[in-house]
């Protein structure tokens, strides 16, 4: 007997391909208007009823309903008209999500499509771009930083350093490279008063943002400035450095991690998260959403290194090539972990001996 294949003819799977993107498009929007949240809350009901509870429009809400049954995230009884967001759904689609709320994810799909004249250019010309070409760039990451890190921040992420708590709980000075709206920054600050906190983020409408919040919080212990990071260059002044997602789409991120090993004091932390691929192609293809990481590279962390004249490393550097620059920068025993919450990131702590 011949054996058949179970795999999808090509123009199956192209079509596959395309009605996910679209799929994916509809679930930002429906991220960006609430209606995740609204429907988890809700019984079995009506478009009307669900365009009510969120307050938009029913002809609208109806039919990105369509594409939500059609796309298998929604269910519809036909006979009551009603449709149903199955609470495993919602657990992936709405905010406290275990595993983080993917719908955030969905809005770097539509993020794609926003810069495709431009990185059709960039295709052709070798150029790069700059973040602030990226529209709502920031609100996405503040987002992804939220569940990432700011949910976990003091129940798993700083522990990871060993008598690290203690010592922000008496007073040390820490620094956020790459704080973007500085979410992380201001939990710390609010969680221990007696240490100081700076934030430098080459955006200046992330860091619009963050000091609007730290204003609005009423906290004196945290200061963020606009600064390139390229230029970089203070000598043992924190205790304890981070940076969340933020390295490998610098300019040079071998010679910040120098600059910052420089920053530290003797005993000092870094603690780094960044994208948990490898830096062999072949070792990412079981990798979960392995092509939007690779995705995200081409169309936004890519572009802004070559951009500023860098390495254009990309998101897909790979832990392999962050665990070597660390080391090259003087930090030794470097820590690595893959977090349960967090499969995507890797997560680094190095001590400056």
């Amino acid at each position: 007997m011949h054996s058949t294949s179970r795999r999808p003819k090509p123009s199956g799977r192209a079509g596959e391909i395309i009605n996910a993107g679209a799929i994916a498009a509809m679930m930002s929007i429906g991220h960006r208007l609430g209606l995740f949240r609204v429907m988890a809350e809700l019984p079995p009901a009506t478009s009307a009823e669900i365009a009510a509870a969120a307050k938009l429009n029913e002809r609208y809400v109806r039919e990105w309903l369509a594409v939500m049954v059609t796309g298998g995230v929604v269910t519809y009884d036909a006979g009551r008209a009603t449709y149903t967001l199955p609470r495993e759904h919602a657990a992936c689609l709405t905010p406290g999500a275990q595993l983080g709320n993917l719908a955030v994810y969905a809005q770097a799909v539509v993020l794609m499509g926003a810069v495709q004249e431009r990185i059709l250019g960039c295709f052709r010309s070798g150029a790069g771009m700059a973040y602030e070409d990226y529209p709502c760039f920031h609100q996405i990451m503040a987002e992804d930083s939220g569940q990432t890190v700011v949910d976990h921040l003091f129940t798993i992420l700083l522990p990871l350093a060993d008598g690290l708590t203690t010592r922000l709980e008496r007073g040390i000075d820490v620094l956020d490279a790459g704080c973007g709206a500085g979410r992380a920054l201001i939990a710390m600050a609010e969680r221990y008063p007696n240490s100081g906190f700076t934030g430098y983020d080459l955006c200046g409408d992330a860091i619009e943002s963050a000091q609007q919040a730290a204003a609005e919080r009423g906290l004196s212990n945290v200061r963020f400035e606009q600064r390139d990071l390229t230029e970089f260059s203070e000598t043992e002044r924190y205790d304890l450095i981070t940076s969340f997602d933020a390295v490998h789409d610098q300019k040079e991120p071998a010679e910040l991690l120098v600059r910052l090993y420089r920053a530290l004091r003797l005993g000092g932390i870094y603690l780094m998260q960044d994208i948990g691929g490898s830096a062999r192609l072949e070792n990412n293809v079981p990798l979960p959403m392995a092509a939007f990481l690779y995705a995200i590279s081409c169309t936004h962390c890519m572009p802004v290194s070559l951009g500023q004249g860098g390495a254009g490393l990309g998101t897909m550097w790979g832990w392999e090539t962050a665990q070597a620059f660390l080391q090259r920068a003087g930090f030794a025993n470097v820590q690595r972990h893959v977090l349960p919450h967090d499969p995507l990131n890797v997560w680094f702590v190095s001590v400056k001996q």
